[in-house]
């Protein structure tokens, strides 16, 4: 059995996590990068994103740990678990849903640190020294925001569920 004083910081710290990985993802797709596309050139914005997505990339995958370490913690603090793969009771259909989400954000996480985030430093870079078109950046550009936006569609989600599964 996992102790109160445990429980309660594990409650904290995943709340805290939940803060800072969708509010980062919230600031940025609603108001961040609209207006930062509004006032900079394509080569400009690709060049400033992905200077912002080497600072923020280690806050988001911290946080992705911390929630998967205390999620667990409460998963098995909770009355109602029966299991990791008893699908028992409406609780455990919530949860079950919610981490299937959760993996779903770690792979769109996965994708745009390893995949376009590098794809959209070289495509600006390119075309700084004039070997690439606007139009490579532009691609890479829209496909960055559309998985940022995509990731916190997938973070609501998780919320959505959560919910479920406090009335459950």
């Amino acid at each position: 059995m996992i102790p109160a004083w445990a429980l309660l910081i594990s409650f904290w710290l995943h709340m805290l996590a939940t803060v800072a990985w969708l509010g980062g993802l919230a600031a940025l797709a609603l108001f961040v990068f609209p207006s930062m596309r509004r006032t900079l050139t394509d080569k400009q914005f690709a060049t400033w994103a992905n200077a912002l997505n080497r600072r923020l990339d280690p806050i988001g995958w911290f946080s992705l740990g911390l929630l998967t370490f205390t999620g667990l913690l409460q998963m098995d603090g909770n009355p109602n678990y029966e299991g990791l793969f008893s699908i028992s009771n409406s609780w455990a259909v919530a949860i079950c849903l919610k981490h299937i989400v959760f993996l779903g954000m770690i792979a769109v996480s996965a994708i745009l640190t390893w995949s376009v985030a590098p794809a959209l430093g070289r495509a600006a870079l390119q075309q700084a020294r004039g070997k690439a078109s606007g139009a490579a950046v532009e691609q890479t550009l829209r496909r960055f925001q559309s998985l940022i936006v995509l990731n916190l569609l997938l973070g609501l989600l998780v919320l959505a569920f959560t919910a479920m599964a406090r009335i459950a």
